[in-house]
């Protein structure tokens, strides 16, 4: 990872703090998001730079302590009464338009491989099709906030195509790891994700776009569900 250009570390820091910003507007302004996503960004800022998650095999497997925290607090809020609320308070203009920070993370992975530190598949060129959800964003934004065509149920069906979209890759990234359930890209892992600062990429940026499609997707449905029985009575 030494011979990386400074740049690409920028960039990639410089994406992570703009996700973290527009996901703090989305919860307008909520002091404890902000307190929760910088404490989790800095104390695996700190654990990544010791060379904890580059040692490989280990037992038990360290990648884990990247992930499950945030995908466990995410199901934490989605399967509570006070995180239901705070999903349904969620800006979804703010959530929508975060998305476009998926153009230079790609961008990021092209370059990563380019260095040969992640697999072509991971890449535009590859089986990585994210770039779409990024390049589309501020069209959705603007169809469906600004110019209220088919708002809703374009939203929707954007945001489950999305949400599609992020799961493959994800998918993709996880079983082209260096790890004993490793499928694919023998010849060159995704091994920037062990080191600082691209860990940030599984513990910060991916749940974040995850939570801001399923907390849309939840708003959507509900809403839909409120008109439905609205017509009905």
């Amino acid at each position: 990872m030494e011979n990386l250009p400074l740049f690409i570390k920028i960039i990639f820091i410089i994406t992570t703090i703009v996700t973290m910003w527009l996901f703090y507007k989305a919860s307008n302004n909520s002091k404890i998001t902000v307190i929760l996503m910088l404490s989790w960004v800095v104390v695996q800022s700190v654990i990544s730079i010791s060379g904890f998650y580059t040692v490989l095999p280990a037992t038990p497997p360290r990648f884990p302590l990247l992930i499950l925290p945030p995908l466990l607090l995410i199901m934490g809020l989605f399967s509570t009464l006070k995180g239901r609320q705070y999903i349904d308070g969620l800006n979804k203009k703010t959530l929508t338009i975060l998305h476009i920070v998926r153009i230079p993370v790609e961008i990021v992975l092209f370059w990563l491989s380019i260095y040969k530190v992640v697999p072509e598949l991971m890449t535009l060129e590859g089986r990585n099709f994210d770039i779409l959800s990024g390049i589309s964003a501020p069209i959705i934004f603007y169809i469906v906030f600004y110019k209220r065509i088919l708002s809703n149920s374009l939203l929707l069906v954007w945001n489950i195509v999305c949400l599609g979209l992020l799961i493959n890759i994800v998918i993709n990234a996880v079983l082209s790891a260096p790890f004993p359930f490793q499928q694919f890209a023998f010849d060159q892992p995704n091994i920037a994700v062990l080191y600082f600062p691209f860990v940030w990429l599984p513990c910060c940026i991916v749940p974040i776009v995850l939570l801001s499609h399923l907390a849309t997707i939840r708003q959507l449905m509900t809403e839909k569900k409120k008109n439905a029985n609205y017509f009905n009575n």
